[in-house]
């Protein structure tokens, strides 16, 4: 399963705030089997969110959208959304039903456009706050509060699958330069694919198909190098 995510927000593009969920979704999708292929940032506009979800959901099996959920001036994540698939946005029936049954919502308490969704969306209830997300033509929109981001993606995450994968690291005292023909070398040894990331040390990944594979290929390499502990 090949999936793309967009998060919307202002502030996540001025650095206000820490793109946090992001992360954590490409990290539950990646241990679900998913191929996690775009992570993009776009502004509270509905023609940004619009054109980008349109045309991330012509590429991907399923488009993830978090943040800009609810009635205020810059909550234009479901205007975007509903933009994207050419459908109007409309109350909800069963997302008002759910506010103020278990919501514990009284419909005085309800702002005007806190139910509002693309037509025919299926309703994903937000147990953790107020404003509702949707599911619509394989686009999932998610709220931006990551505690109520978390628990909505919960609800859905057994709709994400994909071939189960394993990782094996190698932390190694070399830089990344001195170590081009041994990744090259490893390659082609085995099924895998590496990642090396420089920091204090150069962290190499091996991902595989089979938990064997991985490890195989990490004990090649680390039998090559100078390993950090070791330095």
């Amino acid at each position: 399963m090949r999936v793309a995510i967009v998060t919307v927000g202002d502030e996540l593009l001025s650095g206000d705030t820490v793109n946090t969920n992001a992360a954590w979704l490409a990290e539950k999708l990646t241990d679900r089997g998913v191929s996690v292929e775009r992570v993009t940032t776009v502004p509270d506009a509905v023609a940004d969110i619009a054109r980008v979800v349109n045309e991330y959901r012509a590429e991907h099996d399923a488009v993830i959208v978090t943040g800009g959920l609810g009635p205020t001036h810059d909550d234009v994540t479901m205007a975007g959304v509903a933009a994207a698939v050419g459908r109007d946005l409309e109350p909800h029936e069963e997302a008002r039903e759910w506010l103020l049954g278990e919501g514990g919502y009284s419909a005085e308490g309800l702002v005007d456009g806190t139910t509002e969704l693309p037509a025919r969306a299926r309703m994903l209830p937000n147990t953790e706050g107020v404003a509702p997300g949707a599911v619509v033509e394989g686009i999932y929109v998610l709220p931006g509060v990551p505690s109520e981001m978390k628990a909505m993606f919960e609800r859905v995450a057994g709709e994400f699958s994909g071939t189960e994968t394993f990782t094996a690291v190698v932390d190694v005292a070399e830089p990344e330069s001195e170590l081009i023909d041994r990744i090259h070398e490893v390659r082609t040894r085995f099924d895998v694919t590496v990642g090396s990331y420089p920091g204090d040390s150069v962290r190499v990944k091996f991902t595989a198909t089979d938990r064997a594979t991985a490890e195989d290929a990490a004990a090649w390499l680390r039998s090559r190098v100078d390993l950090v502990d070791d330095a």
